[in-house]
């Protein structure tokens, strides 16, 4: 950790400062270049990505599932025989390898797939009983996992934290390999 505080210089703002400070103020950029990946946004994302997915298997080992495929299973849960492109668009997913997770659940006995009636081309997918039991078993764990990811932060924090990070993927979502549906 020491890393990433020796990359930040001593006038970076706090979450405090930041969600008081005016989005023009030159004084808050920061520097990516001279305090190396610690200092870059995008190398800290994908490090927060990967103590994730290592949280989530901890706390889910017993379902055998990713994180995208829980994801999946979620909007399908709420949303029965969506098509691959429309759950590709809830989870940002681009259709191919929504069909790939799809197919990798159906496997698992976790969702069915069937030949759209509208459209003979695509596939509808809903979660079969297996799936949405495994599901509850799973949603304390999940849960868990999300919860200790943010633990460090002040409860506070973990609101501004999840606003920001809203905030992005929001901004940014166009550049996405498959864009989210609209927040």
């Amino acid at each position: 950790m020491h890393r990433v505080k020796a990359a930040m210089n001593e006038t970076s703002p706090t979450i405090e400062e930041h969600a008081e400070a005016d989005s023009t103020d030159k004084n808050l950029d920061i520097d990516v270049v001279s305090g190396g990946v610690w200092s870059r946004p995008g190398f800290l994302i994908r490090r927060l990505h990967q103590i994730h997915y290592a949280m989530f298997f901890e706390e889910c080992k017993e379902g055998g599932v990713t994180p995208v495929q829980f994801g999946v299973l979620t909007v399908l849960a709420r949303e029965p025989w969506l098509d691959q492109t429309a759950i590709g668009y809830e989870v940002g997913l681009d259709r191919t390898t929504a069909a790939d997770v799809i197919k990798r659940l159906e496997e698992k006995g976790l969702v069915v797939r069937r030949i759209n009636k509208l459209d003979r081309r695509s596939r509808q997918a809903a979660v079969t009983e297996k799936g949405l039991s495994m599901m509850g078993e799973l949603q304390d764990s999940m849960a868990r996992s999300q919860r200790r990811l943010l633990q460090p932060l002040s409860p506070r924090d973990r609101k501004i934290f999840m606003s920001l990070l809203l905030e992005l993927v929001e901004a940014n979502n166009q550049y996405g390999r498959a864009a989210l549906k609209a927040l």
